[in-house]
């Protein structure tokens, strides 16, 4: 907060002493969001320039909070603006709302962060039936004065009073239909006092009160209709959809009115210094003539291109473009300006740093370090991980209009088209028969992997961004909508029923995106990303624009891999994806899940291992599996050499390698119905039954599999000591790292650890060659993170599963919450953003902290790093980095993303706060 903040604030009585609640435009600076708000601060910025700026005074956020927090604002308060009002009149030479000649003013909100058209605005405040008649003899036009007055109800009624918006918007029509005209504009001043008396009569009528005549009591109310207008419904909502806090409050800002609606000498408009679609110079921006500002947000007429007013105005636009010289140049960065002509005199309403599309940030960055206004610690806090993950994804052609039938979770991004099929199986088949499908299910499973792999798209009823659908997709670059509840999947029957009651069949086109969650019938065309192709080495910089988009992305992400201190690994489980992983930049592999490995044409063995009821067959059962593993391996770290490869032993419950426990019940009863041949089905039914559990999650998985099955992990260490020996034989260099799931006690690491030194001490006996093969555990319980100093002493590394740790610090059920909950929780502000989604700091990532902390007191040479799915969220990076954590590991087509978000971690204490 700001440094005139006063410890009794944080009572948020309504009597606060010795606080500064309001603020002259020459007494702040743009330093002071906190306090001023963005306008307010902006607005003093300008005007401490020297620039055309309309005088003013600002109420501050504290007075908002306040006033919010108790119901009332605060005692000085009003003293406080009497004060500056009259300083203002003063300084105006005219008295707000005085009848020969008013004084008018606006009152505007201004939050910290832009919110734009969130929050309340009134213009023309202190025109009254007395003043009207001033205003128009001072400007010597009837017309203006009666327009201004009906614009000032409209606005006050809408915003102060709670009236109706279409109440005065049908009441206009009316009025231009009897005056067979189309645009307000055409109304003349007598068409207008009519309408004046309109708008007066709704007010009465609507709000049980006539239209206040008095200038004061119009703008106290104003100021109150700003206040209120933090906590509606779409400024709450926009907030949380762009993750800002909601105790910031907005600041007011009371600016003496300029009037761009005096004729067509006069105008108002809108400009940027750069485009913010495409980051190009030039000319940018909207104009409109004899209008206010409302008029071209609202779009209620239309606009000329800012370049007309050349023509129009020379010497206002002459004038402009030197002023948004002046701001860019001032503020290092595109400008977003609001300006009003008066009668050939132009006035600066506002300015900030404007918003931009994913490549005109990363194009406008380059450009600002290029005309050394900014640094490359600067260019990195210009863009963002999010932006990059827009610029990499495929997206759908926005020309083309299909149907949209449902709407899910956006769960991995990008656009897929394909013919809908409900089975992998069929998924397989079809692919391979040169179809794209989408596969679609309820949700998915391990078993559904193959299909996954075979489709261009993964559609789901159920299930949320960490859902094993969405987790897989992610991994795989797959676009995936997890959770479109609103859809009917009957994959017994092959078909889906979407809302309207129509009938997606089997072999049925439908396209889905997932950087929306949107689903539509038919083929949506796609675009493809030149980033993507960069990234996969396919495109290189050139002439065209996006060329110059590449080239600005290559050029931010040197900057980011020169600053970031954290490194960035991959989770990724098979060779394909690990060389698609280092093509991306990755520094190894942080996760390979060892149990996409026996799924498939291995299947069959892990369920002989399941139904083993002897050691011998179980021996042999691990035997045949070991050459299988050890391959898998050699191909890993052949993709990954010289860097390394944490691999992770067995983790899920073993239930979720044998057939579904109905589907198999069906076929038993079907076979001895027929007296059919069922015993190795019976034997699987018996199994699937030993190994139910009520929360699979918290049973029999992880460390606990290896303990209580033996030799199933004495297996997979040496298929990874054997690979990492062969490997070294063949004059490669792996750097093998074995990982133990779900350990929640030292003990158990320790068993655990025992055995596999042993593997690896006779691997290396049989094979000559030394491994120095890590071992380390992954932290993902509660008990495992407030017990890491013991932990420590047997495991060499600490890789974090927060998706699990997220799991079971809130209770949640991953799988089954976003779904159900996490929309109530969201809009009721529990939330600001899923737990799942980014790291929650002060819970998860407290014990995070914690574990890093007494980790390291016990073994100072641990290596820490991360790799639940928060890995590669923007805003976990950050916290990762700041909690000292030595890499991030997350999905190949992630890897980008952390990056940057590990440069712009390291680089931002020069960086600006800029969103």
């Amino acid at each position: 907060m700001s440094e005139n903040k006063d410890p009794q604030v944080a009572e948020r009585g309504t009597s606060v002493e010795g606080v500064k609640f309001v603020y002259d435009f020459t007494e702040g600076n743009k330093d002071l969001k906190d306090l001023l708000g963005g306008k307010g601060a902006n607005l003093a910025e300008m005007t401490n320039l020297g620039l055309p700026v309309p005088p003013g005074f600002t109420i501050t956020t504290e007075a908002c909070k306040v006033y919010l927090d108790s119901g009332a604002e605060p005692a000085a308060l009003r003293d406080e603006v009497s004060a500056h009002l009259d300083a203002l009149e003063a300084k105006m030479g005219k008295k707000l709302g005085q009848a020969d000649d008013p004084l008018l003013v606006s009152v505007r909100s201004g939050a910290k962060f832009s919110m734009p058209g969130m929050m309340d605005t009134v213009l023309n405040i202190g025109l009254s039936d007395k003043s009207v008649q001033g205003l128009a003899a001072q400007a010597g036009d009837e017309r203006f004065a009666w327009d201004s007055y009906r614009r000032l109800i409209q606005m006050f009624g809408k915003t102060v009073l709670g009236v109706e918006g279409d109440l005065f918007e049908e009441a206009l029509e009316k009025a231009k239909d009897a005056k067979k005209v189309t645009v307000d504009t055409e109304l003349e001043a007598a068409d207008l006092k009519k309408l004046v008396t309109r708008f007066k009569r709704i007010v009465k009528t609507e709000a049980g009160r006539d239209f206040p005549q008095d200038p004061r009591e119009q703008m106290d109310l104003a100021i109150h209709a700003v206040f209120d207008s933090w906590n509606t419904d779409r400024a709450k909502l926009y907030r949380r959809q762009e993750r800002i806090p909601h105790d910031l409050g907005t600041a007011v800002n009371v600016c003496s009115m300029v009037f761009g609606n005096l004729g067509p000498d006069s105008g108002t408009g809108v400009a940027f210094t750069r485009d913010p679609a495409s980051g190009h110079q030039g000319v940018y921006g909207d104009y409109l003539q004899n209008a206010q500002g409302e008029d071209v947000v609202a779009g209620i007429r239309n606009t000329v291109p800012l370049a007309e007013l050349e023509t129009i105005d020379k010497k206002s636009y002459d004038q402009l473009m030197q002023i948004m010289e002046t701001l860019e140049n001032h503020y290092k960065d595109l400008c977003d300006i609001e300006f009003t002509i008066e009668r050939g005199q132009l006035w600066m309403l506002q300015t900030r740093v404007g918003k931009r599309t994913a490549g005109a940030a990363f194009r406008i960055a380059t450009q600002l370090v290029d005309q050394g206004l900014i640094d490359e610690a600067e260019a990195l806090q210009r863009v963002t991980g999010a932006q990059l993950a827009q610029l990499m994804f495929p997206r759908f052609d926005e020309h083309t209009k299909v149907a949209q039938v449902g709407r899910g979770i956006a769960a991995s991004p990008g656009a897929a088209v394909g013919k809908a099929v409900f089975d992998s199986y069929t998924a397989v088949k079809w692919s391979r028969s040169g179809e794209k499908v989408i596969l679609v299910r309820r949700e998915t499973n391990p078993d559904d992997l193959d299909g996954m792999i075979a489709a261009e798209g993964i559609l789901t009823s159920r299930g949320g961004k960490t859902s094993h659908a969405a987790v897989v997709a992610r991994g795989m670059g797959k676009t995936c909508v997890c959770g479109a509840e609103e859809l009917e999947v009957d994959t017994k029957r092959r078909r889906m029923t979407v809302p309207g009651g129509h009938v997606v069949e089997e072999g049925d086109l439908i396209s889905i995106d997932g950087s929306s969650g949107k689903v539509y019938l038919g083929e949506v065309p796609v675009v493809p990303s030149p980033v993507v192709e960069y990234f996969e080495g396919r495109m290189h910089a050139g002439a065209n624009d996006a060329d110059e988009l590449v080239e600005a992305v290559h050029r931010i992400m040197a900057f980011a891999d020169r600053k970031r201190r954290l490194r960035v690994r991959a989770n990724a489980d098979n060779a394909e994806d690990a060389m698609r992983a280092r093509r991306f930049g990755a520094q190894g592999i942080g996760l390979c899940r060892t149990e996409h490995m026996f799924l498939g044409d291995r299947r069959e063995l892990v369920e002989r291992l399941i139904l083993a009821d002897t050691e011998t067959e179980r021996e042999e059962s691990l035997k045949e599996l070991l050459p299988l593993q050890k391959k898998d391996f050699v191909e890993l770290f052949s993709a990954m050499d010289g860097l390394p490869v944490t691999v992770r032993l067995l983790d899920p419950p073993l239930h979720e390698f044998l057939p579904d426990i109905t589907e198999l019940s069906v076929r038993v009863a079907l076979a001895e119905s027929r007296q059919e041949p069922h015993e190795n089905e019976l034997r699987l039914l018996q199994a699937v039954h030993r190994l139910h559990e009520q929360n699979p999650m918290l049973g029999l998985r992880g460390v606990r599999l290896g303990l209580v099955i033996p030799g199933l992990f004495t297996m997979q260490v040496r298929a990874i000591a054997e690979a990492a020996a062969e490997r070294k034989a063949a004059k490669g260099d792996p750097r093998a790292e074995i990982m133990i799931p779900l350990v929640g006690t030292v003990q158990e690491l320790e068993i655990v650890r025992e055995e596999a030194d042993q593997v690896v001490a006779e691997v290396e006996a049989a094979t000559g060659t030394e491994l120095k093969l890590a071992i380390g555990t992954m932290i993902e319980l509660p008990r495992a993170a407030l017990t890491a100093g013991q932990i420590a002493e047997a495991a060499e590394f600490f890789s974090f599963g927060t998706n699990d740790l997220t799991q079971t610090v809130w209770g949640f059920s991953r799988d089954d919450v976003e779904a159900s909950f996490f929309t109530a929780y969201l809009e009721k502000g529990i939330f600001g953003v899923s737990p799942f989604e980014t790291i929650d700091r002060d819970g998860v990532g407290s014990l995070v902290k914690l574990a890093a902390e007494a980790g390291r007191a016990t073994r100072p040479d641990l290596k820490l790093g991360v790799c639940g799915e928060h890995g590669g969220d923007p805003e976990s990076v950050h916290f990762f980095h700041e909690v000292g954590l030595d890499y991030v590991s997350c999905s190949p087509f992630r890897i980008p993303v952390a990056r940057l978000e590990a440069g712009r971690a390291a680089s931002q204490s020069t960086g600006s706060d800029h969103r």
